[in-house]
């Protein structure tokens, strides 16, 4: 679970937040949660560095910018070096926004591997 509260430069048109950034917040929100129960399933003692496969967002209403938005994600599959994940954004008490996406744990010499 996570907590942000968008700031006017966020909003797609006035009062609600733009569609890509509730795609970006649900992406970085879901890979780390990907990252955080792939280290949990392995017994690692730090987090595999992970990148996005696929994702796909359904935008359910408009999300306000009247204040914070609350992501929460939970793995639906874990195998080897994948987690399927699926995340909610929630504002003002009504889920807005849902991801689902498969995140996968990569190695060194991959151009992401521990770039975050």
């Amino acid at each position: 679970m996570a907590e942000w509260t968008p700031s006017e430069h966020h909003q797609a048109f006035p009062g609600v937040l733009n569609g890509g950034i509730i795609g970006a917040l649900l992406d970085c929100h879901c890979n780390w949660t990907a990252a955080y129960h792939l280290m949990k399933a392995q017994g690692a003692s730090s987090p595999p560095c992970t990148v996005t496969a696929d994702y796909a967002i359904t935008l359910k209403r408009p999300t306000p910018m009247s204040g914070p938005v609350r992501l929460e994600a939970r793995p639906v599959q874990l195998q080897g070096d994948r987690a399927v994940i699926e995340g909610t954004l929630t504002a003002g008490g009504k889920v807005t926004a849902l991801c689902r996406g498969t995140f996968v744990a990569v190695k060194e010499g991959h151009p992401a591997y521990h770039r975050w």
